[in-house]
């Protein structure tokens, strides 16, 4: 009597857990797309790291991209102002013509969130692609299972047309956010934005240095731990004169 009761017994409980993983898997799913919705808001509508105001409470050289050079520095050095919105900016910041606003470690304009990607909201931009990432995977792993398979490619098409669509689509949008989330996956660990690694030549305080040599670099493991850990605003000078005249 036991053994039958216990086999029963087990099958209940197998049962019961499918049903309740059938029950977690679009309860997961629907908040893994709401997590999405939310950091979308989030990172498009908070301030990226605008300059605000003049940057000069204490005179550091720096050298301007574009723009007005105005000598107001001791010892011949030269502070740089934005030739748009006429303050001076810190290292590695860039007007941003579309927002109308220089940003402070200035990455890129996203047209997708309609922002900045700047040195505020850079890191809640990559957990935004990461989250991203795993929904399209998701859904891309949701309409493969969706396929129904019939006798003939004909009946085939007509059957799963809709859902061979949307397998495609999805597998696009999943190829180019995985490509966009290594992307800057790279260009973290390296300390470089995105407006350096393109117009590297063009940056006044990047184009007297190889292409291979970035001033900002502390390391991989440095690198990352800086960007995702540290909440802080960085002072880019210091970083970079130290490592172009190595004071310690």
């Amino acid at each position: 009597m036991s053994a039958p009761f216990l086999s029963y017994s087990g099958l209940h409980d197998l049962y019961h857990q499918e049903n309740q993983w059938k029950l977690l898997q679009p309860l997961s799913f629907g908040l893994l797309v709401l997590c999405s919705v939310l950091l979308y808001f989030a990172v498009s509508l908070m301030d990226p790291g605008y300059v605000l105001s003049d940057c000069n409470k204490k005179p550091l050289p720096t050298y301007l991209e574009q723009g007005v050079m105005i000598p107001e520095a001791p010892s011949g050095m030269r502070l740089r102002r934005c030739g748009y919105c006429l303050l001076q900016q810190p290292i590695r910041a860039r007007h941003c013509k579309t927002c109308h606003h220089c940003v402070r470690r200035f990455d890129h304009h996203c047209p997708w969130i309609e922002n900045c990607v700047g040195e505020r909201n850079h890191p809640l931009f990559m957990l935004y692609l990461g989250v991203q990432f795993l929904v399209l995977l998701w859904a891309f792993r949701l309409t493969w299972s969706g396929f129904q398979f019939e006798a003939s490619w004909t009946e085939w098409l007509k059957v799963n047309i809709f859902l061979l669509l949307a397998f495609i689509l999805t597998g696009i949008f999943t190829f180019v956010v995985a490509l966009l989330l290594g992307c800057h996956c790279y260009l973290i660990s390296c300390n470089v934005t995105t407006w350096e690694f393109m117009s590297h030549h063009r940056i006044s305080y990047l184009k007297h240095y190889d292409s291979d040599t970035n001033p900002f670099d502390k390391g991989i493991a440095r690198n990352l731990w800086d960007f995702f850990c540290k909440c802080n605003r960085v002072a880019w000078e210091q970083v970079y004169f130290r490592g172009t005249y190595n004071i310690v």
